[in-house]
């Protein structure tokens, strides 16, 4: 006896619903929704993202050598000379550390996207019955998990050179901002790999935005110390709003607005960067 699946070459197709059972069953046949075919396909996709990572452990390693690097850095060579009014510069300095180990991670996604095109994976990818936005998604979604890793080994670290956070309540809510900070970097990613289309581009592509935006900001020295004009800038961008609100998160200070500033430009870049991104994807050929 012979059975099929009726599919289809992507979610774009008029039906809401996508039938699994058999061509010849009465209307009681079941249905596949969708969403849950989306969802099912962006975590196949993950899940192959993951193990690819792990095949090449030393990337992770390396990936991990730079924000310890910084740390020490800071800690031990500029942080005495670097005072901060009302908070030990330990405690100031992790908040910039975790937000710039998850900002400048989001680097790898453009790098595996971009290599995916050259080897033809994408195309592979395109010719089968699956979400379209389940290739970039899946990219996001193991950005997630190597993040959370990244985040923890880094809340080691700090607390081994004196980082001590004010609360585990607070510390954990940090975290989630974090991981949905990285989440939205990890799109501007996805967009830069598909707009470059190759590896050495789109780390430097990439780092053209990210490093003025993490050093110009409020990760290392408080911005009252910078020219007007360069204060002006610092205090209004995201990466200052997300180290502030974390910084708020950990240390017990007062919230204020600082956490729904964060929320707020991390909400904006999601929603456009993925737009983007899904849109230069379907537009590739």
């Amino acid at each position: 006896m012979s059975t099929g699946t009726t599919t289809s070459a992507g979610p774009d197709r008029a039906d809401a619903l996508r039938p699994v059972g058999r061509p010849g069953r009465p209307p009681a046949q079941e249905y596949r929704p969708l969403l849950g075919w989306a969802v099912t396909d962006a975590l196949t996709v993950t899940r192959r993202n993951l193990v690819g990572q792990l095949r090449q452990p030393q990337i992770l390693v390396f990936a991990a050598i730079q924000p310890i690097m910084f740390t020490l850095l800071f800690r031990y060579v500029f942080g005495g000379a670097i005072t901060v009014p009302g908070v030990d510069y330990v405690d100031y300095l992790m908040a910039g550390v975790f937000v710039q180990t998850v900002v400048f991670g989001g680097i790898a996604t453009a790098v595996g996207l971009t290599e995916d095109l050259a080897s033809g994976v994408v195309d592979r990818f395109r010719s089968l019955p699956m979400a379209r936005s389940a290739v970039l998604t899946g990219r996001v979604l193991a950005d997630v998990a190597r993040n959370l890793l990244s985040i923890t080994l880094m809340v080691a670290v700090g607390l081994a050179v004196g980082f001590r956070p004010d609360s585990v309540a607070g510390l954990l809510a940090a975290v989630g901002l974090l991981l949905l900070l990285g989440v939205a970097f990890s799109w501007y990613y996805a967009l830069v790999g598909l707009v470059v289309g190759n590896a050495e581009a789109a780390q430097a592509a990439g780092f053209l935005v990210i490093f003025p935006l993490t050093f110009a900001s409020s990760a290392f020295v408080p911005t009252g110390s910078m020219p007007g004009w360069l204060r002006a800038f610092a205090d209004n961008q995201p990466i200052t709003a997300a180290i502030d609100a974390i910084r708020a998160l950990v240390l017990g200070q007062p919230l204020g607005e600082v956490v729904p500033v964060a929320l707020a430009w991390i909400a904006a870049i999601t929603v456009v960067m993925a737009a983007l991104a899904i849109t230069r994807y379907r537009r590739a050929r």
